[in-house]
């Protein structure tokens, strides 16, 4: 090979790589922008947290009551969180989502929202604290469960091996007590090293590796430990499957299923997911056992039940007759559903048979019993039975739509 042509294609090459490199920064997907949300709320107001969303009802946080909002040491009183720039729909709540705001609508900037009580909220995008706003870090879940004998538990966090705290100090961030004895607290994406400690820091694990994902640690009074990052509460319990006959009127029916109270959803926006075609007429869908809160919906999430509180672990069926009308069972119900079909079509069925039996024993009544020329008279009870027949058919159709059908 001349040396002309491997210089022709190291050129070639050294092109070919360059518009690689190019073709592959323009492909990277830009950094979500976010704006900073400032809250300063009544002091019985405890854990203020934020509940943000979109006009197509696309959620900022995964589960209510939402996002918790930080303290801003340079500006006592005031709390500070950032949310997606989208995310223009927000609702100030605290302590554990029992006391709220009415919803605040953003311009997609930087805000300052003052709560004088639930009713009386003022908002201004003009700034109202001191000093630069934090800046945004991304952050994810421990969950700690510590043995009855460790108080007050805990989490400190850092990166190794260079030993950056995430904390200013030993014992760390206090972790807050949550559901079923698990305690939580968030730390920076960035640390990829955890010590749950509790009694002020004299009781300890030792150095925990993690990446740097939600996951929950279980601890023995003696420190040593189990982690996972799948809910040890949740994963054990297996799916169960939603059966729903829904109104007639209700296009493309869709479920929304998550956890009461801790409002842990199953799907990330509203009106959820649709379901699937099953047997007998029955619309269906698989759903996390741990479950116990669904709505059906349709129209694109326009028409909806209220909420339905049901049993964790088990198979249901819903046969949905409008937003407060609805009939649950754990078992295939007899006359909901897909009986009602059957139902349908055995009454059907038994009205044919009749009126064939009928037709026979009029036509052999009439040879046996009636003058040549007066067979026509046979007609009417024929012409009676159709009518039974469709009024029979037409109530079990009726019938099926109330129970399958309407509001």
């Amino acid at each position: 090979m001349s040396k002309a042509i491997k210089r022709t294609l190291r050129l070639v090459l050294s092109m070919l790589l360059l518009f690689s490199a190019v073709s592959l920064s323009a492909l990277a997907a830009p950094e979500e922008e976010r704006v900073a949300v400032y809250v300063q709320v009544p002091s019985d107001w405890e854990d203020p947290c934020l509940w943000a969303w979109d006009e197509d009802g696309n959620n900022a946080f995964e589960a209510w009551p939402g996002g918790e909002m930080d303290a801003d040491s340079a500006n006592e009183g005031w709390y500070y969180i950032w949310i997606p720039a989208w995310a223009n729909h927000v609702i100030v709540n605290a302590n554990e989502g029992s006391v709220q705001t009415g919803e605040v609508v953003l311009d997609g900037k930087d805000a300052w929202i003052t709560v004088k009580d639930a009713e009386t909220v003022e908002l201004s995008q003009e700034k109202l604290t001191e000093g630069e706003t934090p800046e945004y870090v991304e952050k994810f879940i421990v969950h700690a469960k510590v043995d009855e004998s460790w108080t007050d538990p805990c989490l400190w966090a850092w990166s190794a091996p260079d030993g950056t705290n995430a904390f200013e100090a030993w014992p760390g961030f206090a972790m807050k007590e949550g559901e079923n004895g698990w305690y939580s607290a968030k730390a920076p994406v960035w640390v990829n090293s955890i010590i749950i400690n509790g009694n002020e820091g004299n009781v300890q694990t030792e150095d925990i590796s993690i990446d740097p994902a939600e996951i929950w640690v279980t601890v023995e009074a003696d420190g040593s430990y189990d982690f996972s990052y799948v809910d040890p509460d949740k994963e054990a319990v297996p799916n169960v499957t939603v059966h729903v006959m829904a109104p007639a009127d209700w296009e493309g029916p869709c479920l929304w299923a998550w956890s009461a109270p801790d409002g842990t959803n199953v799907y990330s926006t509203w009106p959820g997911e649709a379901f699937a075609e099953g047997e007998n007429g029955w619309l269906e869908k698989e759903i996390p056992g741990w479950v116990n809160s669904v709505i059906v919906n349709g129209n694109e999430g326009s028409v909806q039940t209220s909420d339905i509180s049901v049993e964790t672990g088990k198979d249901l069926w819903l046969v949905v007759k409008g937003p407060e009308e609805y009939e649950l069972s754990y078992e295939v119900p007899e006359v909901s559903g897909a009986p009602v079909e059957e139902a349908a079509v055995a009454e059907t069925a038994d009205a044919s048979e009749a009126a064939d039996a009928a037709e026979t024993q009029d036509a052999a009544a009439g040879e046996a019993a009636e003058p040549a020329g007066t067979k026509g008279a046979g007609a009417a009870p024929v012409v009676a039975v159709i009518v039974v027949i469709v009024a029979a058919a037409g109530a079990g159709v009726y019938w099926k739509k109330k129970k399958a059908g309407g509001k």
